[in-house]
């Protein structure tokens, strides 16, 4: 089969390289499986300019994409990505309030979802253009957002073309707290209910959301899937030898977006305890890489925690762009798992945490969904609850086993984390898809 022969498809991705969100390393993974398994593949996403103004950029993913991926970027003009204030019109400069509203209402007459709402057009003429210019075989939209769907309905019904659903989260489920967002009957819920009757697959990142939605929509449940976030290799070459020196001093990492959510109140009070009652403790330091915030804008109540706790041996390091992430972990003797509360949530981060074979602390509640991705693992040790006693306890049980971890022992757990490599995850579905040169395996090899 030659490479023109080969099937296409087309991937939709807000958030792509440079984009520095969570989300974006799915994206990039998924669009590289494709290629490297002999697909012809384009992504569609937004315009650079709206990452460098908006969410801010990791410039050392753009290099990881795969070099027969053609991508084309759609200008997203959403308003809340535009803030230099020299290209605004007059009307919205002198009266910011009623042009945000009328954009917000035009928006979502689009599609209903706020800020990317008004993207649906420019991406589904984007997406019959490239259509018609070199034949789609296959759509996948990766969401959230979740006008990233469209394009694969509008290529369906237009021209029969097969598409796959991937959410990372929900539209319609609160993954914290459970809750439903929209009632049944809501713009939201008839979108979303016409999308996936019409889907060839629906794929999850964890089994409680998978399981959540196939309850709403039980007559397509057999087309809905897990695939989990799991890890890149290519990115991170993890060490199998302790850190020397850590017998005078431990260095716990956490690394990942702190939004709201994540219980850092809970995590600094617990290490303040532990520190008081481990001398071992008291002679370490929590080092915190990541953004504070999704949206790039430092969250105030993080900032006002990280003053507050700057006696307590906690630094905050800022951002650490994927390519040098390997190097990051080599700094660590074990890591701090922060998330916040709700049994659908799981991480894309607990996948790299397992795959370090560090010794792995949850400062979660045990309801969460990462407890099922760790609870086979020797490095892990769970909190209880999220007290300060708790978590005191957490901490200097993860010091000892830290401090006495044998290279043997994290190999081990090297070893096991294998299965959650994230090739391993897209592979079976891959496959199931019509792969071109990866044809033979069935749908039981899927990784557990």
């Amino acid at each position: 089969m030659t490479k023109q022969d080969a099937p296409h498809l087309l991937y939709v991705a807000w958030g792509y390289p440079p984009c520095r969100g969570g989300g974006v390393y799915r994206a990039l993974a998924t669009a590289n499986a494709f290629a490297e398994k002999g697909w012809r593949v384009t992504v569609l996403t937004a315009n650079r300019e709206t990452f460098t103004m908006g969410t801010g950029i990791d410039s050392t993913l753009e290099a990881q994409i795969h070099p027969s991926i053609t991508v084309v970027r759609v200008p997203f003009t959403s308003g809340a990505y535009q803030t230099d204030i020299r290209t605004w019109s007059f009307w919205r400069a002198h009266a910011p309030e009623l042009w945000n509203g009328y954009r917000a209402r035009k928006d979502i007459r689009s599609f209903p979802e706020g800020t990317y709402g008004g993207w649906r057009t420019p991406l589904e003429e984007a997406a019959v253009r490239i259509h018609r210019a070199n034949p789609v075989g296959l759509t996948i939209g990766t969401a959230n957002p979740h006008v990233d769907f469209t394009p694969g309905l509008r290529l369906h019904k237009d021209f029969g073309v097969p598409y796959v659903m991937d959410y990372r989260d929900a539209w319609q489920l609160d993954v914290f707290s459970g809750r439903r967002l929209t009632p049944p009957g809501s713009p939201q819920d008839t979108w979303e209910t016409e999308l996936v009757e019409s889907a060839r697959e629906v794929w999850f990142v964890n089994e409680p959301i998978r399981a959540w939605h196939a309850k709403i929509y039980p007559a397509h449940a057999e087309k809905m899937h897990v695939v989990a976030n799991g890890y890149d290799a290519d990115m991170a070459k993890f060490s199998d030898q302790p850190r020397p020196g850590r017998e005078q001093g431990l260095v716990l990492g956490y690394i990942g977006t702190i939004s709201a959510h994540v219980p850092m109140r809970e995590l600094f009070d617990g290490w303040a305890l532990a520190r008081s009652r481990s001398p071992l403790l008291a002679s370490s330091r929590i080092d915190i890489y990541g953004y504070l915030d999704h949206s790039g804008i430092p969250n105030d109540r993080i900032l006002a925690l990280l003053s507050e706790f700057r006696e307590q041996g906690i630094r905050y390091l800022g951002p650490v762009g994927k390519s040098e992430i390997a190097d990051t972990y080599h700094s660590f003797d074990a890591l701090l798992l922060v998330l916040g509360t709700g049994k659908y949530v799981t991480s894309g981060k607990v996948f790299e945490y397992c795959a370090t074979g560090l010794p792995v602390a949850s400062i979660h509640d045990p309801g969460n969904a990462a407890t099922e991705i760790l609870e086979d693992s020797a490095a892990w040790i769970a909190t209880p609850d999220l007290s300060a006693e708790a978590i005191a306890a957490t901490l200097i049980a993860l010091a000892e086993r830290a401090v006495n971890q044998t290279s043997s022992e994290r190999h081990a757990v090297q070893d096991w984390a294998a299965q959650y490599e994230r090739s391993n995850q897209l592979l079976p579905r891959i496959r199931a898809l019509g792969a071109p040169h990866d044809t033979t395996a069935s749908e039981s090899e899927a990784p557990r």
